[in-house]
């Protein structure tokens, strides 16, 4: 148990890091940093090269990494999140995922995808303590995380700097009229993060031995769960909070095993915020909802007659008889992600929430329908239909304390909540086989007729989703879709009235879980296979960055950003590696001049 407790530390010293750098940059500019994943990776990797390809010690390797994240941190803000200010915080969310994106098959392209060894900058296990095998590394990283905490407290307590840094964070107006300059505060903070970041990619190296580029994304997640935790904002939160989080892993891996780590990871963020809403050393004054709504809160979607939308539904129906089976297989995947997307139109556009989780109901939809076929034998409608009703009622049960939260945590909650269904499916093996997916899930059959050519799923896929355009639509103008809007639009006026928004964002919710259900159906017949892999976290930040490029108000905008983001990769084949890259610079790109999305205007 002691060498389980002693590796809880190192990895969570290792959270606080980074956890530490995003609570800075979060206090000081209300942005959620999803970038800061990937700048471990950055420092990493340099550390990587410099070591192994020119021999560099620890410290001279150490200044190059701080030099080169610290550059990076001031690029990414003054280029992306500064030129976003002003807007809705959702703007800048999506932004560092899309400099992430950048960052992460950047490093692929530049250093390959393949494992490899980490050099040995500092010794490691060759120490001993009480039966606990350590190295030279460990005690160094404990101290530096130490130091740092202590040195980064005594900056924004007494030195200039970081007493505007505080100001800054408090009430940023109020420190401008006062004559700090805020802009160059925000360039200093997110230098600090990213140099906290890309230093604790040195010791996750040294750690793990074993590495590759992808490593910093799952160390950024949970580092952002470890400084929610803690109170975003809060800097000791953020030290509290990663060690905490390594500890609760650590421990319970032990017991549960390697499979569960998700389930206790984001089940430990779903609790705390439960007991606490706004983390354990967080700030009782939570700020209103700051990831809702649309960048410019006042883009209007593009409302088409309705000879234009039966032009629209005549054409998506004719082309899957005119498509080969490669486009007809692009189309599938843009047709299933539509329908989830569309379907979040209800909740993220109308309701105003975000929700960061919704690989979740996917999951349960995909799940659900493959287990009724293949162990019940049901027929494939049947299955398709009650595949969508579990995933509404599953996802309305565990986001049903969520509702009660406030401010920024609500959406944060449904990343957990997400991940937690997607945890379940995998450590119940009797059910969903765990690790190891269903397979011969069967082709869709309608009407007897089996669906077993790229083209006949596209068709299929194509119905399904004007049927749910059809169904989103006529909510959204029905008097319940206008207090889903009003909700949205003022959730303190809405309350004043006495409309329990709490209650309609959970209904706004359900309905968008069912239709992600049926979208998770769907995939799983045409794939015949799922695993829990599928269903990731950048599935539920693509189904999201799907209505936020169309615009969040507007199913039909889903439509087009889903072609957009799904077909434009394809399209980018002719770039080989560089695609991916290439997608991320389009996200930044959109989201900073065309806020209001490629489907709305402003009002």
């Amino acid at each position: 148990m002691l060498d389980t407790i002693f590796a809880g530390l190192i990895h969570g010293s290792a959270y606080a890091l980074v956890a530490v750098g995003m609570s800075l940059i979060f206090g000081v500019t209300n942005v959620a940093n999803f970038a800061q994943g990937s700048i471990v990776a950055v420092g990493m990797m340099t550390a990587w090269w410099l070591g192994t390809s020119l021999g560099w010690g620890v410290v001279p390797t150490a200044i190059a990494v701080i030099v080169v994240t610290g550059l990076l941190g001031l690029i990414m803000n003054a280029l992306v999140i500064a030129p976003l200010e002003g807007r809705k915080p959702i703007a800048a969310l999506l932004a560092t995922i899309g400099v992430g994106q950048i960052l992460d098959n950047g490093l692929q392209i530049i250093f390959g995808t393949q494992t490899r060894r980490f050099p040995e900058l500092l010794p490691t296990y060759n120490l001993q303590f009480a039966g606990v095998r350590f190295g030279t590394s460990d005690v160094v990283m404990i101290i530096f995380a130490i130091l740092s905490m202590l040195g980064l407290w005594a900056f924004l307590k007494y030195g200039k700097a970081g007493q505007a840094i505080r100001a800054t964070s408090q009430d940023p107006q109020a420190a401008s009229q006062m004559g700090i300059p805020v802009k160059t505060i925000r360039n200093l903070s997110f230098v600090i993060g990213a140099v906290l970041a890309g230093v604790s990619g040195i010791f996750v190296g040294l750690f793990n031995t074993n590495i590759n580029p992808m490593n910093g994304g799952t160390i950024g997640m949970t580092a952002f769960v470890a400084a929610t935790i803690g109170g975003l904002g809060s800097i000791p939160g953020a030290v509290v909070g990663g060690l905490a989080l390594g500890l609760i892993e650590s421990v319970g891996i032990s017991f549960l095993g390697d499979g569960a780590h998700d389930l206790i990871t984001f089940g430990a963020l779903l609790i705390i915020l439960i007991i606490r809403p706004q983390g354990l050393l967080g700030g009782d004054d939570v700020k209103s909802e700051p990831l809702t709504g649309t960048f410019l809160g006042g883009g209007r979607p593009i409302n088409l007659p309705w000879w234009g939308n039966l032009g629209l539904a005549v054409f998506a129906l004719a082309t899957p008889f005119f498509f080969s089976d490669y486009l007809s297989g692009v189309g599938t995947q843009i047709a299933i992600y539509s329908i989830a997307a569309v379907g979040l139109t209800l909740i993220s556009g109308s309701a105003g929430q975000t929700i960061l989780g919704m690989a979740g109901p996917f999951a349960v939809g995909a799940y659900a329908s493959a287990i009724l076929s293949t162990r019940l034998d049901w027929p494939f409608l049947a299955a398709f239909l009650v595949a969508g009703v579990i995933a509404a009622i599953a996802a309305s049960i565990l986001t049903f304390p969520v509702w009660k939260l406030s401010g920024h945590y609500v959406a944060i909650a449904t990343i957990g909540v997400g991940a937690v269904m997607v945890a379940i499916i995998r450590i119940w093996e009797p059910l969903t086989k765990g690790s190891l997916g269903i397979q011969g899930i069967p082709f869709p059959k309608v009407f007897g007729q089996s669906l077993y050519t790229q083209q006949m799923q596209y068709l299929l896929d194509v119905i399904v989703l004007i049927v749910t355009l059809v169904i989103v639509t006529r909510i959204r103008s029905s008097h319940l879709g206008r207090v889903f809007e009003a909700v949205g639009s003022d959730q303190e006026a809405s309350e004043a009235l006495s409309i329990r928004t709490g209650a309609y964002k959970a209904l706004a919710y359900a309905l968008a879980a069912f239709f992600a259900g049926l979208a998770g159906s769907l995939l799983a017949h045409q794939y015949t296979y799922i695993d829990p892999t599928i269903f990731n976290s950048n599935m539920s930040i693509l189904i999201l960055t799907i209505i936020v490029l169309g615009g969040m108000n507007s199913p039909l905008g889903a439509v087009l950003g889903a072609i957009v983001l799904i077909g434009g990769p394809e399209l980018l084949r002719v770039a080989s590696d560089a695609r991916v890259l290439l997608y991320g610079v389009l996200l930044v790109v959109i989201i900073l001049f065309r806020p209001q999305g490629l489907f709305a205007r402003k009002a």
